[in-house]
């Protein structure tokens, strides 16, 4: 299966201050678009070209460092498009999901800090996450492209904490573009969506 650039769910605008057309337009149209064209070739050279995305990811994992870093930063970026949304944020919540986060996170309040905090705390490059393992969510942070799919759990919601992620619009405050990214970006319908598919 090749990897392919999606477009973007929304406008380049659409985030506004949260994430601006100049971020959205570095970090999709180079940044991922880099993780496409290497992955390619590195599928191509190690003969997994037809294979599936996550069955690449998890393979590569700790055997093709090339190939990993660039088959899971698709992934991750994948979802992470989907992952934020216009008027975005907050506390309007599926009720499965807030349940979930309630019984196994402590909360909204417990998860927005402890998410903040994993994701302010992960040193240089990495990701946030919120992952279901088990069958019951829990915080996560990961290195470089590493994600949840590689511990064992699924990714329900994730933060890129990258520098090229937030620097154009926060420079080196990372805990305030994690802010905003609570607050004001993320899609919880989509959140929602991976949750179902893993309770299933």
């Amino acid at each position: 299966m090749a990897f392919e650039l999606p477009e973007l769910p929304y406008a380049y605008d659409a985030l506004g201050e949260f994430m601006s057309a100049e971020t959205l337009e570095y970090h999709h149209d180079k940044h991922h678009q880099a993780y496409v064209d290497n992955g390619n070739k590195l599928a191509e050279a190690a003969g997994m070209s037809g294979n599936g995305l996550e069955e690449i990811v998890k393979a590569s994992f700790g055997t093709n460092a090339g190939l990993f870093n660039n088959a899971a930063q698709h992934y991750n970026h994948l979802h992470f498009w989907h992952w934020m949304a216009p008027n975005g944020g907050g506390t309007k919540i599926p009720g499965k999901l807030e349940a979930a986060i309630n019984s196994d996170l402590g909360g909204y309040d417990k998860f927005k800090a402890d998410f903040m905090a994993a994701g302010a705390t992960q040193f240089g490059s990495g990701w946030c996450w919120i992952a279901m393992k088990d069958g019951k969510l829990e915080i996560m942070k990961t290195p470089n492209g590493e994600n949840p799919l590689v511990h064992g759990a699924t990714p329900i919601l994730g933060c890129d904490v990258w520098e090229h992620s937030y620097y154009i619009d926060y420079r080196n405050a990372r805990p305030k573009y994690l802010e905003a990214f609570v607050d004001s970006l993320i899609n919880w319908e989509y959140a929602s969506e991976l949750f179902e598919k893993a309770s299933a």
